[in-house]
């Protein structure tokens, strides 16, 4: 869900709110013949009878103002073969500004709403029966009208998406030594620079040849 902003004392540490497990889910809606999806992770059974679940959603989502408005969303569990292109397909866009599903074959379930076919294990669908303000987020309760397995994959956390699907940072070149000429820019990275090198040798006839020209350039401006 993140931390948003939170409003915590000094000694807090926020970094345990990492430690609680979420699933990863994509929400599908649908509103005047047009499909919208996101991803969501915080997705719960709340009761058995009648067999209901909770939802979470940002109120600055576009398929959170769907759901508030239709009453009704899908909701896929994704398992760990998801790729991270879609993960920036449903979760890096608005479906206010693009068809998140242009291009793709959809499938639907029996209520109308898409559901993933591909990176998901089982969907539900589901109809909502309560909805509560939470500040940043809007919770929404829902009846689960139908459900149905896809497949017996590993579902995906948001801690496996944290750790084995997000791309890491580029790693940085803090404490690689090196060379750098301060003419021609030329960056020879290693502890020691061959000056007997054919590269080292190119460099400094290049280093020679931009010396000519400056001093070219100075005769010329003397001369005029």
């Amino acid at each position: 869900m993140g931390l948003g902003c939170l409003k915590r004392n000094k000694t807090m540490d926020s970094a345990a709110l990492f430690k609680i497990q979420y699933g990863l889910f994509l929400i599908s809606t649908r509103e005047n013949e047009r499909d919208n999806a996101c991803i969501g992770n915080v997705l719960a059974q709340v009761s058995s009878s009648p067999l209901r679940v909770a939802l979470s959603s940002s109120k600055r989502n576009y398929t959170c103002e769907i759901i508030e408005r239709t009453g009704r969303f899908n909701a896929s569990t994704l398992t760990v073969e998801a790729p991270f292109s879609f993960y920036e397909r449903f979760g890096f866009q608005s479906g206010r500004d693009v068809d998140k599903f242009a291009g793709l074959d959809v499938v639907r379930a029996a209520n109308g709403l898409v559901y993933e076919p591909r990176f998901a294990n089982a969907y539900l669908s589901c109809k909502v029966v309560e909805s509560l303000d939470l500040g940043s987020h809007r919770l929404f309760v829902a009846e689960i009208e139908d459900a149905k397995v896809l497949s017996d994959v590993e579902s995906a956390t948001y801690e496996y998406y944290r750790s084995e699907v997000k791309p890491k940072p580029a790693a940085s070149a803090k404490g690689v030594k090196g060379w750098r000429c301060s003419v021609c820019g030329y960056v020879h990275k290693g502890a020691e620079l061959n000056i007997h090198s054919n590269l080292a040798q190119e460099n400094l006839v290049r280093i020679l040849l931009f010396l000519i020209r400056i001093a070219k350039t100075k005769l010329k401006k003397m001369s005029n």
